[in-house]
């Protein structure tokens, strides 16, 4: 009799024991779980290596000047609003994962993948990048637009996402004006699904302009490939 109640009183304090760790595991869980929320919505007072990929980004873009030290300033806040602002989106400061997307930081597998590793997200955007810019031109200076923004995607000196490249300060001034509200089209579409699937008849540029509408010194100094339409394309 006596020993059972020692067995008891054991298996009490092993209960007792066991309920505490579980306690703690959960804690643990809860406070790794938030940490993992945090990360996902980067904003001033945040640290870490989404900060860091962030300020590296912004950076690369030209609208972060700063060190990229993971920490979550003003300047990072203020960089973040004015390249949501050039986007078009939220301009709140906060680089939730609207703006990581258009960072090209997000995740892409809810957009579906496509040809050439580049997601339905990627191929909207393009599209609505040749619809603004090329509109007016033939369907293969519309597909030579589309691919100048694919060349510089794989250039050491562009950012090498879609969006990156498409809202890199400066980049396409369509971005900043009226003609950003002209919606894709199909025609638009398909030359982005074209230029995505190997079709450059820019012969490799990464810039291309139009003489009568810009008196670029820059623009006018680069070697021209070729041109097609009202574009020529360069190096």
């Amino acid at each position: 009799m006596r020993l059972n109640k020692k067995v008891k009183i054991f298996l009490c304090a092993l209960l007792v024991v066991a309920t505490m760790m579980s306690g703690s595991y959960a804690i643990v869980n809860s406070y790794q779980g938030e940490g993992s929320a945090i990360s996902a919505l980067s904003k001033l007072g945040s640290r870490g290596e989404e900060v860091r990929r962030v300020q590296k980004k912004l950076k690369e873009l030209g609208y972060y000047k700063g060190s990229v030290d993971g920490i979550y300033g003003s300047a990072t806040q203020k960089a973040v609003k004015a390249f949501q602002k050039n986007c078009g989106i939220t301009a709140d400061g906060i680089a939730g994962p609207k703006t990581l997307k258009f960072l090209g930081l997000g995740s892409s597998s809810s957009s579906g993948s496509s040809s050439g590793g580049y997601s339905q997200s990627d191929i909207n955007l393009l599209a609505k990048l040749i619809a603004a810019e090329a509109r007016g031109e033939s369907y293969t200076g519309q597909v030579a637009v589309g691919a100048v923004v694919l060349n510089r995607v794989e250039h050491s000196s562009f950012p090498d996402t879609i969006a990156g490249v498409i809202y890199q300060k400066g980049a396409f001034s369509c971005v900043n004006d009226s003609n950003w509200g002209v919606a894709a089209n199909e025609t638009s579409k398909k030359a982005a699904r074209d230029c995505i699937n190997g079709w450059d008849p820019s012969g490799g540029a990464i810039y291309y302009y139009n003489p009568k509408k810009t008196s670029n010194a820059f623009m006018h100094s680069r070697p021209i490939i070729t041109v097609i339409g009202n574009h020529r394309f360069c190096r």
